[in-house]
C-alpha cells in the first residue's frame, strides 16, 4: 500500500490532537506505525507436536487496529477513513490504539495512564473502576449502554473505548457520564465538548 499524504496527515492529526496539551515526548513508545489497506487476519497459531490443546480452537480474529507494548501501532486505512467521516458513531481506531500507547507509558496496559499525583491516581481509580463495573453489569443484564460492550473486555479496553467517545462524542459523554468525562478532561487537559459548542 502506498502511503499518501492524506493517510499520513489524517493519522497524525488524530494522534496529535490527543496530546495537544502534553509534553512532546508522550509518544516516545511509538516507534513505527503499520498501515494496511483493509481488515487483516493474523495467521492461526499452530500447536506444537508435544502440546495439548486445552481450549477450543478459534478462527483468526479480524484486526482493525493493534497497539503493541514494545512494538508498532497497526491501523487499517479503510476503517480509519470511514470512522473519520462518521465521528457520530463514537468509534475511532486511531484514538483507540494511541490511547493504548498512552496507557503503556508506565510500563503496563491496565487502563490507568501516567498521572502526576497520588490524588489523581486515587480519583482515577474511584471513578473509572466504578464506571467500568457499572458498564459490565449493564452489559451482562442486556441493558442499553452509552459505551460499546467491547469496553467491558478489561480496564485497558475500557480506557481506549471511553477515549474514543471523549473525542468523537464529547457532548453526549459529558451528559451521560459527567464524572468520567471530567476525569478524561483532567488527564487530556482539554475539553472537546467546548470545542464542539464553539464551532
Amino acid at each position: 500500500m502506498e502511503l499518501t499524504d492524506e493517510i499520513r496527515v489524517i493519522i497524525a492529526a488524530h494522534a496529535c490532537l490527543m496530546i495537544l496539551a502534553f509534553p512532546n515526548d508522550y509518544y516516545r513508545n511509538v516507534e513505527s506505525i503499520y498501515v494496511y489497506p483493509t481488515t487483516i487476519f493474523p495467521p492461526e497459531i499452530s500447536i506444537g507436536f508435544f502440546e495439548v490443546r486445552t481450549t477450543p480452537i478459534q478462527g483468526a480474529m479480524p484486526i482493525l487496529g493493534e497497539a503493541h507494548h514494545r512494538g508498532p501501532v497497526i491501523l487499517v486505512w479503510d476503517v480509519v477513513k470511514k470512522e473519520t467521516r462518521h465521528p457520530e458513531h463514537g468509534h475511532n481506531v486511531v484514538y483507540h490504539e494511541f490511547a493504548h500507547k498512552l496507557d503503556m507509558l508506565d510500563g503496563s496496559a491496565e487502563g490507568t495512564p501516567l498521572l502526576t499525583t497520588p490524588e489523581e491516581y486515587q480519583r482515577w481509580g474511584e471513578v473509572c473502576f466504578k464506571e467500568y463495573l457499572e458498564l459490565c453489569e449493564k452489559v451482562e443484564h442486556g441493558k442499553p449502554t452509552f459505551f460499546d460492550s467491547y469496553a467491558t473486555t478489561d480496564e485497558a479496553e475500557f480506557f481506549a473505548v471511553v477515549t474514543e467517545h471523549f473525542f468523537c462524542k464529547p457532548e453526549n459523554m459529558k451528559h451521560y457520564h459527567p464524572k468520567l468525562y471530567q476525569i478524561l478532561q483532567n488527564f487530556y487537559r482539554q475539553d472537546p465538548a467546548l470545542r464542539v459548542l464553539t464551532n
